[in-house]
């Protein structure tokens, strides 16, 4: 595939009750973003867990876009607080893990902000096209893969074995 025909993959982990609401909105009012982002609703952005951001790139994604309420707003009073604390933490940590950390973006969106959802969509999706895909997952995935056995209980076939010789009393 060419990278002019490229399209980005974008993971985004959004906000229910801010930024997934205020997508809500972009849809009712039509307006035109692209549709590179598959969004994951959470019930908080303070709930996302690193490893959910690393999984997203581990599986392919060329970009990730955390959304939540904006800061004072949150329905759980201070998720957002540690979304913001994570984010900073996990950002620096981007360079070591071999990430370059334009890929994971952050973002406040409330609920009646249809139109800045759409615009940090399209600005997140011109963001990662830019960079060109992302292609360090497939060593991410080589390092951590095990080849498995045809069969799947051919592994077990000794403990089988070892058992049925036992029961024949």
């Amino acid at each position: 595939m060419d990278k002019q025909n490229w399209e980005p993959k974008i993971a985004a982990f959004v906000c229910n009750w801010c930024t997934y609401t205020g997508a809500d909105l972009a849809g009712t009012s039509r307006l035109k973003y692209p549709a590179n982002c598959k969004l994951i609703r959470v019930m908080c952005s303070g709930s996302i867990d690193p490893v959910f951001i690393l999984k997203a790139f581990e599986r392919g994604a060329d970009g990730v876009l955390v959304s939540g309420c904006h800061p004072n707003d949150c329905h759980y009073n201070a998720g957002n607080f540690h979304a913001r604390r994570r984010w900073d933490f996990f950002h620096e940590l981007m360079d070591f893990i071999g990430i370059e950390k334009g890929r994971l973006q952050f973002s406040w969106i409330s609920a009646s902000e249809g139109k800045k959802f759409a615009d940090v969509i399209t600005k997140v999706t011109e963001d990662i096209k830019a960079m060109g895909p992302f292609t360090a997952y497939k060593k991410m995935n080589s390092e951590f893969t095990i080849d498995f056995p045809e069969e799947p209980f051919e592994i077990l076939k000794p403990v089988f074995q070892e058992n049925s010789d036992k029961e024949t009393v």
